[in-house]
């Protein structure tokens, strides 16, 4: 097991390397290879674990002396949740950019850079594998900021000026949150000597919700939660497979991912902290849902909409300090879920901007009967980030409410209403949405649009399936990661 987790661990990394200084053809079927095979090492990885933690210690620093090894490689059903999502969105994104870094795409048309393009996005594999199979607070840390860099590379990948200035504003804000992060670990080693999950559990009552809070900051800002979200929109000047990897299953996922280590493996977050959570959830999910209604960028509209998706994962994790076990499963499904939807929606997008050369909602209609196999895809995804039954999103969406009203408290009642409300905007917005570019009179930008090629296909048709079924193999997992849960 060991072997295979170094494996999984190093081959992204290798393929990296390897993949940057090739050209067209050869990085797209060397990249796809990589990537299939970190995918199907993943997957056997989670059932040789048979989700029971497993964990092995590797190596110290001599200079920073420590009651446990610094570095090693874990792996849980926590782990494991995550991990399914980043490589398996991460195979797919890798084969989908094959047709869409190409002369294909209408919007950019040149397979420029490639080499460079599939360096980061290998390199972000590889960066979120190592962060899910980290061991302890301290080498998640040196693969968060891996990520963090990783995003800038993707971000800027086309070098224009707006490019460039998004770039450098995710890798400010998210390192600046960082930086909470950092005073967290400081605190954790002088007060315990240790940077173990469950370290913070020895600190002092005070200080213990000090440095949860100072984990919480970082994690929203590499979640774009309010006040950090301004990055995330502006972020949408990257290659749109690139968007939907950071943006569904990777970087955003990554504050999530540390907020639940959080909940689950410490199991210290008071309830103070836990309202906290709460409301600054609600808050960024309803700015998000405000800014949908002045989009005119499909883009721009997926990347509020994720914003206020990531907000629903951090309410359903606020809910289990307060007592909801059911509201930190939906919150955990959610994670997975939205990993899968919002991969459907951004791949489809990228798939009208390719055939049309054009993202605009006012520009755009009658889509339907050009690009068929394309809308469909877009309204499965439509339906299912508005919590549709019998879609994915709708079952996370469903357990976060069941376990906020299970709570019997006020508070409850607030937040699943809310929820709810929410949920019926989005389903009219994006109804609104879809009757606009799908369906009514061909416009000229419409009138040249074909589906695209099959490397772009075959991720759709795969991320359809997963925004159904998902849940089957996502509510196992959760249920072996919360079992340990004591509240």
């Amino acid at each position: 097991m060991f072997k295979l987790l170094l494996i999984l661990l190093l081959l992204p990394f290798v393929g990296a390397v390897l993949i940057a200084p090739l050209k067209e053809r050869k990085a797209d079927v060397t990249s796809s290879i990589f990537a299939g095979i970190v995918l199907v090492l993943a997957i056997w990885a989670i059932i040789k674990s048979k989700l029971v933690p497993i964990s092995f210690p590797l190596a110290d620093l001599p200079w920073l002396t420590s009651r446990h090894p610094l570095f090693g490689l874990q792996i849980d059903p926590l782990s494991c949740l995550l991990l399914i999502a980043v490589t398996l969105v991460g195979f797919l994104v890798v084969l989908y950019s094959a047709g869409y870094v190409s002369e294909f795409n209408r919007e950019h048309p040149t397979q420029a850079e490639k080499g460079r393009y599939y360096f980061f996005l290998l390199l972000f594999i590889g960066s979120m594998t190592g962060l899910v199979l980290s061991p302890n607070f301290f080498q998640l840390f040196l693969f968060w900021e891996l990520t963090t860099l990783c995003s800038w590379g993707l971000i800027s990948h086309l070098r224009t000026r707006e490019a460039v200035q998004a770039g450098f504003k995710a890798l400010v804000i998210t390192h600046g949150a960082g930086l909470f992060f950092v005073a967290a670990l400081l605190i954790m080693y002088v007060q315990t000597g240790s940077f173990e999950f469950n370290a913070l559990r020895e600190l002092p009552a005070g200080l213990k919700t000090l440095t949860v809070v100072f984990l919480l900051i970082g994690a929203w800002g590499k979640a774009a939660q309010f006040p950090f979200s301004t990055w995330l929109p502006t972020a949408m000047a990257a290659p749109t497979p690139a968007s939907a990897y950071l943006h569904a299953a990777a970087m955003v996922k990554a504050g999530v991912y540390l907020t639940a280590r959080v909940v689950i493996s410490s199991q210290v977050v008071p309830e103070p902290v836990g309202y906290l959570m709460g409301a600054m959830a609600l808050i960024t999910m309803y700015i998000g849902l405000t800014f949908y209604f002045f989009q005119d960028d499909l883009k721009r509209l997926l990347a509020f909409s994720t914003i206020t998706h990531l907000g629903y994962m951090f309410l359903g994790l606020s809910l289990g300090p307060l007592g909801s076990t059911l509201a930190v499963q939906g919150g955990l499904l959610h994670l997975i879920n939205h990993s899968f939807t919002k991969s459907l929606l951004f791949l489809a997008v990228g798939a009208i901007s390719c055939a049309t050369g054009t993202k605009s909602i006012t520009k755009l209609s009658g889509l339907g009967r050009k690009m068929p196999i394309t809308t469909a895809a877009f309204v499965v995804g439509a339906l299912a980030i508005s919590g549709v039954p019998p879609f994915n999103i709708f079952w996370s969406k469903f357990f976060i409410v069941a376990g906020a009203i299970q709570l019997g408290s006020a508070w409850g009642w607030i937040v699943g209403v809310l929820a709810v409300a929410e949920s019926v905007a989005c389903f009219a917005w994006f109804l609104k949405v879809m009757q606009r570019v799908f369906f009514g009179p061909t416009s000229p930008e419409a009138e040249i649009a074909v589906d695209p090629p099959w490397t772009m296909l075959v991720p759709l048709f795969v991320l359809i399936v997963l925004s159904l079924l998902s849940p089957t193999f996502g509510l196992p997992i959760i249920a072996d990661a919360i079992g340990g849960l004591s509240l």
